[in-house]
């Protein structure tokens, strides 16, 4: 699948549509902007080499090669797909972050922070039942 295919893809339109498509806990993380626990997730130690996909549309959000063990409990990455994806202020919950979202289908994916490596020293901590891993 080329990363132009995503856009072109349907994308679910009505709440219906997302419930249809995406199981419970991809639903109220990915819709509702909830948080998956911590060390739950598929990819939180997984490095293999490939790309890491919005799972609401397919659009290429991380390459494996960013990807970094912070010891957070969520996959972590130092860069993204900057066209891909769109950042947001978040206040909720008595925080001042900045929320992820896919900017295609405007999913919530989790927040970047200011203490990851070089060369950005970002932290894209990221839910992995917002993602799917791509091998190819």
């Amino acid at each position: 699948m080329s990363e132009s295919d995503a856009s072109e893809r349907d994308v679910p339109q009505t709440d219906t549509e997302w419930r249809e498509k995406l199981d419970d806990e991809s639903y109220h993380v990915m819709r509702e902007a909830g948080t998956e626990a911590r060390f739950s997730g598929d990819y939180v130690d997984h490095f293999e080499d490939g790309k890491y996909r919005c799972k609401g549309c397919g659009e290429v959000l991380f390459d494996s090669s960013t990807k970094f063990d912070h010891g957070c409990g969520w996959p972590s990455f130092y860069a993204a797909e900057d066209a891909n994806i769109e950042k947001r202020e978040d206040l909720s919950h008595g925080m001042k972050r900045i929320e992820v979202v896919c900017a295609n289908c405007d999913s919530h994916l989790g927040h970047v922070f200011d203490d990851g490596p070089e060369p950005t020293g970002k932290r894209f901590c990221i839910n992995s039942v917002s993602i799917d891993f791509d091998d190819e």
